[in-house]
């Protein structure tokens, strides 16, 4: 997520950020290991605060079809 000094990594439901970063590339990079590392899913919002894109690692419920 942005924010005014850059760019956040927080986890689902923490109050508090895990890390932050100069860029967004970077806070993805994070983002993206802590996720395959916990088998959860990764959300990437844009600069204007809403989702741009959604990967899941892991144990998925819902897998696609095909």
């Amino acid at each position: 997520m942005k924010r005014d000094d850059g760019w956040i990594v927080r986890g689902a439901g923490n109050q508090r950020d895990t890390a932050h970063h100069r860029t967004q590339s970077e806070a993805e990079h994070i983002a993206r290991d802590i996720a395959i590392n916990q088998r959860s899913e990764v959300l990437i919002h844009g600069e204007n605060g809403r989702t741009r894109e959604r990967n899941s690692y892991g144990n998925d419920p819902h897998p696609p079809g095909g």
